[in-house]
């Protein structure tokens, strides 16, 4: 299945907050990532990672194509040009293929591409000012301002670091701010999707996270709204923050039972990947 983004002037997803606070974690997420690998061993990066078929090589060969994505979409959108690469994407199937076109790249030249790229993204996100976070750029829901952007990139590659360090025994590094961003958009992610596909249900997710504490609500029907509360939602999910996060991205079941009719608000993630081309 190939994703159905929307595209216009009127982002689907919107987050409250100061729009450039999502930077600086972001840029430490992927640097420390490339410290990490630089240090790893040819066993560690033959390692089967928490994806399917991939093991952490394949993982980085990934995040390397998405680095240079978010350069494009958030450059594009500085110029007033937002993209629509996204159209045409199969959310299995691409990400697939362009790692297997990079089968024959040494790990030493996987961390280097890697590297160099991490590079130009935090040197583009450095370089925005206050204007530029609320520009349109081009994330898979479609058009979203850059911050939402770039709370995509965080949220996918600090995801994709777990999927690395996990199953190499070792703890990631959990820094609150970047928790905290990755569980607001996670949040977001799911519904939003929802919506690109047809659905047009209502609703109010709520979220009471701990280590770190938090408390946000979605409010779901055309658009997909993210803020700080903890108003009555239809549906409200506990527990610790990370969990929560792994959990909205498809890492670990929820640790709490979700009413038939309320599952919607977090399927849509699973939904995507579920009915996409194997």
């Amino acid at each position: 299945m190939r994703l159905t983004p929307r595209y216009g002037a009127d982002p689907l997803v919107t987050l409250d907050g100061d729009p450039a606070a999502i930077a600086e974690p972001t840029i430490r997420q992927r640097r420390r990532l490339v410290e990490a690998l630089a240090s790893f061993t040819d066993e560690q990066w033959a390692q089967q990672s928490r994806c399917a078929g991939w093991a952490s090589r394949d993982v980085v060969v990934h995040l390397d194509s998405t680095n240079f994505f978010w350069t494009q979409s958030i450059a594009a959108g500085l110029r007033g040009e937002p993209t629509r690469f996204l159209a045409t994407f199969d959310p299995v199937a691409s990400p697939a293929q362009s790692v297997a076109q990079l089968h024959d790249l040494t790990t030493d030249d996987v961390l280097a591409r890697f590297s160099e790229s991490t590079d130009t993204l935090a040197h583009l996100l450095d370089s925005l000012d206050t204007s530029d976070w609320v520009a349109i750029a081009e994330a898979p829901p479609g058009h979203l301002t850059v911050s939402a952007v770039t709370h995509h990139a965080l949220w996918d590659s600090w995801i994709h670091e777990r999927d690395i360090l996990l199953p190499l025994q070792a703890e990631p590094s959990i820094e609150p701010d970047e928790v905290t961003a990755s569980l607001r958009y996670a949040a977001a992610l799911g519904p939003a999707l929802a919506v690109t596909r047809g659905n047009s249900e209502t609703g109010r997710l709520g979220i009471h996270a701990t280590k770190p504490d938090m408390a946000i609500v979605v409010d779901v029907g055309e658009h997909v709204a993210v803020s700080d509360s903890d108003d009555v939602a239809d549906l409200t999910l506990t527990g610790d923050a990370v969990e929560l996060v792994d959990a909205l991205s498809i890492r670990r079941p929820l640790d709490q039972a979700v009413p038939a009719d309320q599952a919607w608000m977090l399927n849509g993630l699973l939904e995507t990947f579920d009915n996409a081309t194997p």
